[in-house]
């Protein structure tokens, strides 16, 4: 059973920053749900016992992950010594180009892209490719006759699978060419999955490490997963990063020390089992009321002149505003301003015309800031 929570007063960046006072807030990446109970009992247990000190991570850490991996999404084979745990997603991408680049080094990725991307780049001092996708019809598609150029001279790929924040679910011919593209241009692959879990029905996401073979993948490549976004456990602290290679694991592994990101919550460790093990029932039941509210949204705003991109996945709908002749940025602080409503501007992720809403949010709070979304188009005419 899926529960929303009232959020307000818990010290929820989403909720009570000084930014999202007095708003409904839909822009943070994280949910509004209650975590699974099998998440809240193993936490419950580690409470009660009362000693917090440090972890050392047990066997059946890397069980949980290899075991959901392997029935969920058809990964198999990974193994233990293949698997770096750290404090989360962003901060091991930061870390990894550390451990791959050098400063003036080029990183391409596809935009638009999640913001954090943009900032991890610039703070090893590399230089950004951006390498922009196509809509078409309300689906982003790549432009592979741009990927091909852009990627020439670059060091490292950054890919987003899923896609955050177009709600892609690249496809295994997708990603076979992205794979066979770095290939042929030596670039090293970074793949951020963190968002796997939210599949629309109809789509499947593929692990960028099923494609191809390890001998293939002579390039290099790592992939970073967590059980935050979706079981609601960013707080935590927890997240993997799989290295297939034993010399890039060498690399990423010193990385990962050097920035003193080589060690995990207690809490996080536990949930992480309690979610992989014991809680796949309740991920399906979020999902679908995840897809519910986008359905909710694209009749709530489907006699305006606003167009939802089309998604395959995720909880964060990318919605095209252009036909409002204002930029997001301006759009999104009249919201804010006379609506008391936060969705996430456009220009953040390299973009314009378009503003990200979270779905991860109950019904009501979504019907609510869709009709405050459309008294604000009728002032705007």
């Amino acid at each position: 059973m899926i529960e929303y929570v009232d959020r307000r007063g818990s010290n929820s960046y989403k909720w009570d920053s000084d930014h999202a006072a007095g708003c409904l807030p839909l822009w943070v990446a994280d949910m509004d749900f209650r975590a699974a109970p099998a998440i809240l009992a193993a936490m419950q247990r580690r409470l009660d016992h009362g000693v917090f000190g440090y972890t050392c991570v047990p066997q059946a850490y890397y069980d949980a992950i290899t075991s959901w991996f392997s029935r969920r999404h058809g990964w198999h084979g990974i193994t233990r010594n293949q698997i770096i745990y750290t404090t989360g997603v962003v901060p091991a991408i930061s870390a990894i180009l550390r451990a791959m680049t050098r400063p003036g080094d080029k990183v391409m990725t596809l935009t638009p892209a999640y913001n954090c991307f943009f900032s991890s780049i610039r703070n090893l001092q590399c230089q950004l490719v951006s390498s922009p996708l196509q809509c078409v019809n309300r689906h982003y598609e790549v432009d592979w006759l741009a990927f091909e150029r852009d990627i020439q001279g670059c060091r490292v790929f950054l890919l987003c699978n899923p896609h955050n924040p177009t709600g892609r679910f690249w496809t295994r011919e997708e990603l076979t060419r992205m794979r066979e593209l770095c290939e042929k241009a030596g670039v090293f692959v970074i793949s951020d999955e963190i968002h796997c879990e939210f599949a629309f029905p109809g789509q499947q996401y593929v692990p960028y490490a099923t494609v191809g073979t390890h001998e293939e993948n002579t390039a290099g490549y790592c992939v970073c997963t967590a059980a935050s976004k979706a079981f609601n456990i960013a707080g935590l602290q927890c997240a993997n990063i799989f290295v297939p290679s034993p010399e890039h694991y060498a690399l990423i592994d010193k990385a990962i020390n050097v920035h003193e990101i080589c060690d995990i919550n207690p809490f996080g460790m536990d949930a992480l089992i309690a979610a992989y093990n014991e809680s796949e029932q309740w991920l399906d039941e979020l999902c679908e009321h995840i897809y519910g509210n986008y359905r909710l949204l694209c009749e709530a705003l489907n006699d305006t002149a606003l167009r939802i991109t089309r998604m395959e996945g995720t909880y964060l709908a990318w919605v095209d505003i252009t036909a409002t002749e204002v930029s997001a940025q301006q759009l999104c602080d009249c919201l804010q301003h006379q609506e008391k409503i936060l969705f996430n501007p456009s220009e953040m992720y390299g973009a314009m015309g378009f503003i990200r809403i979270n779905l991860a949010t109950s019904a009501d709070n979504l019907t609510h800031a869709a009709e405050a979304l459309k008294r604000l188009l009728r002032t705007l005419g």
